[in-house]
């Protein structure tokens, strides 16, 4: 199996969420549970942006012991000089520069041509080498670059010194196959491609970012770029868990792996929810409070027969307890019965069939089925003789 490394920008990209403010002491307990999670590399922070970051972003660095700890810098003198304050006391330290290579970038924001582009991620990554032994260069917009282009800024990163290339999918508009055919073409286009990393680092605009990233993995790409519950800017990042969960399931497929310890994934989860304040959708894949949730009458009975019927994932896998059947509306009498057993009321065909009817009846009004109110159906039915 072929590892992946893991790269969490939670701390970073998924603090940029609209609303979302992170204090240090809530940092440091998100980066704790991220290295109990074991991912290989925790971007903390983007230093420059405060002296609160950088004081952030040195607590994170000073105590976290199994992990690279990363700092984020454009590619100016000031913001490397900024990460390496933060980064100081860093056990594993790592530079991260980014600069726009997109001709949109280019012209509008940047106002740089080509050359000047790649004069200044040499001159960027050449201060930093004075400093890290480990940097990051990554190609703001790189799906929206020029291919030939994006094949000369990674030559030029790796000629100048940058042990990781990460190619982003920074607005969310590639789609799998177009993603996947650049990375095979800067991995047979690129000399000395075979010294650095590749990285991708994709967002979810336009709902792909899981799906692009796989794309990106097939394609011989060595690490992932994430948050945990897929938050960040916009739409948000590449889920961390749906990537490590995908890459565990379908190994057939990828022969890959994370080096993640699953089972802390629903409880890494749940605590990024709590302190950023972002809850987790109920539908979101694996770590969604339906994800393994079961109303419908033959899913209830095919998951009563054998869970693997509806189940690719086990939840205890990502340290969740068992799943869960939903008694509603939509429920089936296999499922019913059971849920009567497990309230104490094991029940002959002659009150199962006049109990469900009621309880038919009345998941028709009702949104929800309590288990109080199926009590109440169960002892009406007794009190009138079906006992």
């Amino acid at each position: 199996m072929r590892k992946i490394y893991v790269f969490d920008t939670t701390l970073r990209d998924g603090e940029q969420s609209p609303g979302v403010s992170l204090t240090m002491e809530e940092k440091v307990e998100i980066a704790l549970q991220l290295e109990r999670l074991g991912v290989d590399r925790i971007e903390a922070g983007f230093p420059v942006v405060s002296a609160g970051e950088i004081k952030c972003v040195a607590e994170v660095a000073r105590t976290i012991r199994n992990a690279t700890v990363v700092g984020f810098a454009r590619s100016r003198e000031q913001d490397i000089d900024a990460v390496r304050e933060a980064l100081r006391e860093a056990q594993d330290p790592c530079l991260h520069l980014f600069l726009a290579t997109s001709p949109i970038h280019r012209e509008y924001k940047l106002r740089m041509d080509r050359a000047k582009v790649l004069q200044t991620i040499d001159a960027a990554i050449r201060y930093g080498r004075k400093y890290f032994s480990k940097i990051e260069f990554s190609a703001e917009d790189a799906s929206r670059t020029e291919l030939d282009f994006l094949c000369e800024v990674t030559h030029t990163a790796i000629q100048a010194g940058a042990t990781v290339v990460n190619l982003p999918d920074t607005v969310g508009f590639a789609t799998p196959d177009s993603f996947g055919e650049m990375f095979k073409a800067v991995r047979e286009q690129v000399p000395g491609i075979e010294r650095i990393q590749l990285s991708t680092h994709c967002h979810d605009d336009l709902g792909l970012a899981t799906a692009n990233t796989l794309a990106a993995i097939a394609a011989g790409v060595d690490q992932i770029e994430g948050t945990i519950n897929g938050i960040g800017e916009r739409a948000g990042n590449t889920a961390i868990e749906e990537v490590a969960l995908a890459l565990e399931t379908r190994s057939d497929r990828y022969a890959a792996k994370t080096s993640l310890v699953l089972n802390e994934i629903y409880p890494t989860s749940r605590l990024v929810s709590k302190l950023t304040g972002m809850s987790v959708p109920g539908n979101k894949a694996i770590v969604g409070d339906n994800a393994f949730a079961h109303e419908s009458g033959i899913h209830q009975d095919g998951m009563l027969k054998n869970r693997t019927n509806y189940e690719i994932i086990k939840p205890e896998t990502i340290g969740l307890g068992a799943g869960r059947l939903v008694i509603g509306k939509h429920s089936g009498r296999h499922a019913f019965k059971q849920k009567l057993a497990e309230l104490g009321y094991p029940c002959n065909d002659e009150q199962l069939n006049t109990v469900f009817e009621k309880f038919k009846a009345l998941a028709d009004l009702n949104k929800q089925i309590r288990d109080e109110d199926i009590r109440s159906l169960f002892d009406g039915n007794t009190a009138s003789g079906l006992s």
